[in-house]
């Protein structure tokens, strides 16, 4: 037995356990208590200090095998609470996890610094790479090493005791403030309503949506009237469909608002405070701004690059965007509105010019995307490329939460190569939007290949009383691109932890050109059937969506590349002035760029959680790897037939299944043969100019 801290006595800890004792080594969810989280941490934390000093401590000469692998393989124990603690603090939280949440980050981020910033260890890592020439290393064996020693340099290793000492500081606020952030984001997403007092404010609201927000309004005490939150689900069906415009106007601001408000929760202040220090952190490390220092270890490798690539996209987006608000006013006059569009206009009116363009109405097509016809279809898709089948295990393997499918992953041999949990809807304690990540990475015990445990969470539209989950157009082609991540990790298959992780501008290739595969008719005859009659889309709706699938780039383009300019933006400030307001300077950066008035970013700086995340001065990547998926695509198609298992295979191989062994651009021409173009991202978006040319010069890309 174990005591916790507190002196009860707890049960046997599964974490502290050589084996969970459950199929595949899945996390057994119902055991674990957030005491459990805690102790794990910590004693993963004394477990990792303790490996590192034998690393140092051992007397032979610094080689790959003691020093590289060696650190390659420490953390083991750290790596299994985090990986289950971290991805339900996620998609499944709740007030105790936040508060362990809180605990936990400082010591997280100092044992973090302990280890990056420890001369000795620097020393032995620094000792074989200076050496490597003289050891006979394999390519994984090389890049591993060039890996971990930039990981190294890049963070602080060569600095004196008294700049590392600032480092440190610097890293622990940024993490307490990147907390922060996500934590109030969390609040507000799932804390934030707009309510409707009677069914009269819905009109033309689907029934199913209306059921919804009835069922939120009992839930948070408002019976008998509509609420709605700033998830996705609840809030953008009134944009789109509903008819009254005071009503869109309210979902729209508080949506783009969140963290907004002058309140606690505001994240203004936060996130100044976040650029302040990473421009600190950047030139302590001798980078004269924060996006030099996160694109030396990308494809792009410096911001005049992505900056070009915008240049490319931006004016034909929003001369595009200038269309779309001209259909828009058309269609407000015909409905008797006077004045000009507003940005709670455009997703209601666009949708109608849509109808008026096209006679293409989404309702209607939403009723053939019941959500788990959907995931066969992205299912046929990977068994036609790849060979996959996939085995519902829901029955027999642990669950973290009811909604949650779990699923064997077999390859074409009748082999289990990945346990995959499929999380679609959402819930209280789930942060918003959609993302691929994991309660175990792939990884190697020994000469055997362990399973990784992926996951795909999402916040899809939910079943109502008398209806199914039927989804959208843009759900669906979320649920392929999450997916497509998925993929990626399903295949994966590298010997060490350092050379499994892509540059962050080609992690999105593997999910955006599983989207190609959404919307081909091939594929919709397959997962697309009516939820009432099973009969399979009609091909005039199939004709319809093809015809007005590129109707509304002018708008998806212009907010997706607004929100990535800023980004860059911020980022490639060399000061920060002591008065600088984040929401400030974005409206004064899109203005200098003729950003339509009627739309706003993607993501506003307050909410904007990839940025202050992850992908710091790294949003751009989403548009940088559409020229890879979209000229990737182009493979398929010019061969005839969309699933040529020779390309598939060379996808597999040489983009899904090396890791970061070698870079970027070397896996895309590998698979390609060449490099990258444009001409298919314009064609794709409906933004190709008559007067512009169509390609990139030669190297172009590359020099990104």
């Amino acid at each position: 037995m174990i005591l916790t801290m507190s002196g009860s006595i707890l049960a046997q800890n599964p974490f502290l356990e050589r084996r969970f004792g459950t199929p595949y080594e899945i996390p057994p969810f119902e055991k674990i208590t957030m005491d459990h989280y805690r102790e794990g941490m910590i004693k993963g934390i004394e477990q990792h200090k303790v490996e590192i000093q034998a690393i140092i401590d051992n007397k032979e000469t610094p080689t790959f095998d003691n020093v590289i692998a060696a650190f390659d393989q420490s953390g083991k124990l750290l790596d299994k609470v985090e990986g289950v603690w971290g991805t339900l603090v996620e998609s499944n939280s709740n007030e105790e996890f936040l508060q362990l949440e809180r605990e936990m980050m400082p010591l997280m981020s100092d044992h973090s610094d302990d280890i990056i910033l420890n001369e000795a260890l620097f020393a032995k890592v620094k000792a074989v790479y200076d050496n490597q020439a003289s050891m006979n290393l394999n390519k994984e064996q090389k890049k591993a090493l060039e890996v971990i020693y930039k990981r190294f340099t890049d963070r602080g290793a060569l600095l004196s005791e008294a700049d590392k000492a600032k480092l440190r500081t610097l890293n622990s606020k940024l993490s307490d403030l990147s907390l922060q952030f996500s934590q109030n984001l969390l609040h507000d997403t799932n804390n934030t309503y707009v309510i409707a007092n009677t069914l009269d404010e819905l009109k033309g609201l689907p029934e199913a949506n209306v059921q919804q927000a009835a069922a939120l309004a009992e839930r948070i005490g408002q019976k008998g009237k509509y609420a709605f939150n700033m998830q996705r689900p609840s809030c953008n069906p009134v944009l789109q469909y509903c008819s009254n415009r005071e009503l869109r106007k309210k979902v729209y601001d508080a949506y783009t608002n969140r963290c907004n408000h002058g309140d606690k929760y505001d994240n203004k202040e936060i996130a100044k405070e976040i650029i302040t220090l990473r421009l600190q952190k950047a030139k302590l490390l001798g980078y004269e701004d924060f996006a030099s220092m996160q694109l030396s270890n990308r494809m792009a490798k410096k911001s005049e690059n992505v900056y070009n690539l915008f240049d490319q996209i931006w004016e034909p987006a929003v001369e595009k965007a200038n269309e779309e608000i001209a259909d828009i006013q058309e269609q407000m006059q015909k409905d008797g509105v006077k004045g000009k569009p507003e940005r709670w206009d455009y997703m209601y009116y666009l949708d109608k010019a849509k109808k008026a363009k096209f006679n293409v109405d989404e309702s209607q097509i939403s009723e053939y995307l019941e959500i788990n016809n959907v995931q066969q279809g992205i299912f046929y898709v990977a068994n036609k490329l790849y060979g996959l089948n996939f085995k519902e295990r829901t029955e027999d393997y642990p669950v973290y939460d009811s909604t949650a499918k779990s699923w064997d992953v077999i390859d074409k041999d009748g082999n289990v190569i990945a346990i995959f949990y499929s999380d679609f809807f959402p819930r209280d304690g789930k942060r918003a939007g959609a993302w691929c990540g994991g309660f175990r990475p792939m990884e190697y015990d020994g000469a055997q290949r362990v399973q990784p445990i992926v996951t795909n969470v999402c916040n899809m539209n939910l079943p109502s009383d008398d209806k199914p989950a039927l989804q959208s157009l843009d759900n669906v082609e979320t649920m392929f691109h999450e997916f497509g991540h998925a993929l990626h990790s399903f295949f994966r298959n590298v010997h060490y932890g350092s050379t499994s992780r892509v540059e962050q501008d080609f992690v999105e290739l593997p999910s955006q050109i599983n989207e190609h595969w959404a919307f081909e008719p091939e594929v919709m005859k397959v997962y697309a059937k009516h939820y009432k009659t099973g009969e399979p889309i009609p091909q005039e709706l199939l004709k319809k969506i093809d015809e007005s699938s590129k109707y509304g780039q002018g708008f998806a383009t212009t907010e997706l590349l607004a929100a990535a300019l800023v980004d860059m933006d911020l980022h490639t400030q060399k000061s920060i002035p002591s008065k600088f307001n984040v929401m400030d300077f974005e409206t004064q950066k899109l203005k200098a760029r003729n950003m339509p008035a009627q739309i706003l970013p993607r993501y506003r700086v307050t909410n904007f959680s990839h940025i202050m995340g992850g992908y710091a001065a790294g949003y751009y990547s989403y548009i940088w790897s559409e020229v890879l998926d979209a000229d990737a695509f182009e493979a398929f198609k010019e061969s005839g037939d969309i699933f040529n298992p020779e390309i598939a295979k060379k996808f597999k191989d040489y983009v899904l299944t090396p890791g970061s062994i070698d870079d970027g651009m070397t896996m895309y021409k590998n698979f390609r043969g060449r490099e990258p173009k444009i001409d298919a991202l314009l064609e794709g978006r409906g933004l190709v100019k008559k007067d512009a040319p169509k390609t990139l010069k030669s190297n172009d890309i590359e020099k990104k």
